[in-house]
């Protein structure tokens, strides 16, 4: 059975892998100079929010090749004068039916774009400010603040909005049923009651750092991810602390702690027949089968899908197909089908740099990474996949993606509207229309073993 809430201690390592340093190394490689700990990502044993050399708001941008959109087009008198935003729509082509590009740009002035998430005609962007900004037909709606860390996560599920912050701690927010635009918060993960209730019971203190103790229900270190369960009844947060924990949404209570990692867990993602998987620092991609117990739940280890020296950066399922999509530090997209038995059915070679986040959204996948492109694939039979096309418009890192149905398309061939968060302080909005013709000239890797990965 996998790490339960109590089994065994958890302890920091002393050392950082050489797979960590050689990671630093590739990501201060050009275009643009990445600082490995401005990617939020854990790759070593020393949290951001210590770290001597973090800084979550010096730029990363390409001085050389400046996006038009990335550079904010202030204006005092506009009606966003209140806000540090600005929002571009760029021209589409004269064939807006099977369009594929890029569509808009909202622009920041300040700090980095962590986390992304669509409900409905809204769009939610979380970053290092500790607001939520709220943006509806590419204007901003409303927006909220957290007083805590940087958002590095955002889920919906229905009226309730989970945000997960650097500083450890999970936000609950709802929006008012008077004023759609108002976002209160309702609440925090775990709940001040049940925190207190279980610092009382020496049994519930698991050892987190050498001499020091704290209670299992709450994350000591940064979420890196939060996940929803396929029925939207389970949430799943998972840390840098090594842990997965599992929340029942209805009430916010904390079911289970599981130590899934030996390293920081970057990923978690709630995917189909009652699987959960995890990726972490520690280079592996690991399954757990899920267990109703009651009124609780309990996770079994299942298997290791992968065991590599770089880290794992990102995961995300299509539920509709069952097939499991990783990417790594090293610019890889592995995957695995259940059809198969989830034997390792491939990888997507794409990237220069770190694959940062994954989305996907009917047979397509997006894969965003730190050489600031994505990537669109499309999943053909018997588990082909073929580059559709390279978005570029970032000028640095790409962190975080959410993906909605373009509403105008329905009733035709569907199309995909894709937001993209990016270091370069912006979020870009494309339009992906499925059925464009394959690059002629996919993506390749490069041959000569550059650890800088690949060549277009």
């Amino acid at each position: 059975m996998g790490g339960s809430r109590r089994s065994g201690k958890m302890m920091m390592e002393t050392n950082s892998s050489s797979h960590r340093q050689k990671f630093g190394k590739m990501l201060h490689a050009d275009p643009n100079d990445i600082d490995m700990e401005e990617l939020s990502f854990r790759f070593n044993n020393v949290s951001e929010a210590n770290h001597p050399n973090f800084d979550g708001g010096a730029p990363l941008t390409n001085s050389n090749s400046p996006s038009p959109l990335s550079t904010p087009l202030w204006d005092q008198t506009s009606p966003l004068s209140k806000s540090p935003w600005s929002s571009h729509v760029a021209d589409q082509a004269d064939d807006g039916y099977s369009y594929t590009g890029l569509m808009g740009s909202l622009v920041r002035e300040e700090g980095h774009i962590y986390s992304l998430a669509t409900s409905g005609d809204l769009l939610y962007t979380g970053s290092d400010s500790k607001n939520i900004r709220v943006w509806k037909n590419q204007k901003e709606f409303s927006g909220f603040k957290s007083n805590s860390g940087l958002v590095k996560a955002i889920v919906i599920a229905g009226e309730r909005i989970f945000t997960g912050h650097q500083d450890g701690k999970i936000r609950l927010w709802k929006v008012s049923r008077k004023n759609p635009s108002v976002h209160k918060r309702i609440g925090t993960l775990p709940t001040l009651k049940a925190y207190v209730k279980s610092s009382m019971n020496p049994s519930n203190y698991v050892e987190v750092r050498r001499n020091k103790n704290a209670v299992w229900i709450k994350h000591f270190d940064a979420i890196s991810c939060l996940s929803l369960s396929e029925d939207q009844s389970l949430l799943y947060s998972a840390s840098w602390d090594k842990t997965v924990k599992v929340w029942r949404v209805s009430d916010s209570k904390c079911l289970e702690s599981i130590t899934v990692h030996d390293d920081a867990v970057n990923a978690v993602v709630s995917g189909f027949d009652g699987l959960v998987f995890t990726g972490s620092a520690d280079g592996t991609v690991k399954v757990w089968r899920r267990e109703m117990q009651g009124k609780g739940t309990k996770h079994f280890f299942s298997q290791i899908l992968l065991k590599q020296d770089c880290a794992v950066t990102a995961l995300a399922v299509n539920r509709t197909a069952m097939v499991l999509y990783c990417g790594s530090s090293d610019g890889l997209v592995n995957f695995w089908e259940r059809e198969k038995l989830l034997s390792h059915n491939g990888v997507l070679r794409g990237h220069k740099l770190a694959v940062l986040c994954l989305a996907t959204a009917g047979s397509i996948v997006f894969s965003g990474s730190a050489d600031t492109t994505i990537c669109v694939w499309k999943r053909e039979g018997e588990g082909e996949h073929t580059c559709l096309s390279v978005l570029t418009g970032h000028s640095g890192p790409v962190k975080c993606l959410a993906i909605e149905e373009d509403r105008e398309a329905r009733g035709r061939d569907s199309a995909w509207i894709v937001y993209s968060g990016s270091l370069d302080k912006s979020v870009k909005i494309w339009r992906v229309w499925p059925q464009m013709t394959p690059m002629q000239t996919p993506p390749q890797r490069q041959t000569d073993g550059s650890s800088r990965g690949y060549a277009f």
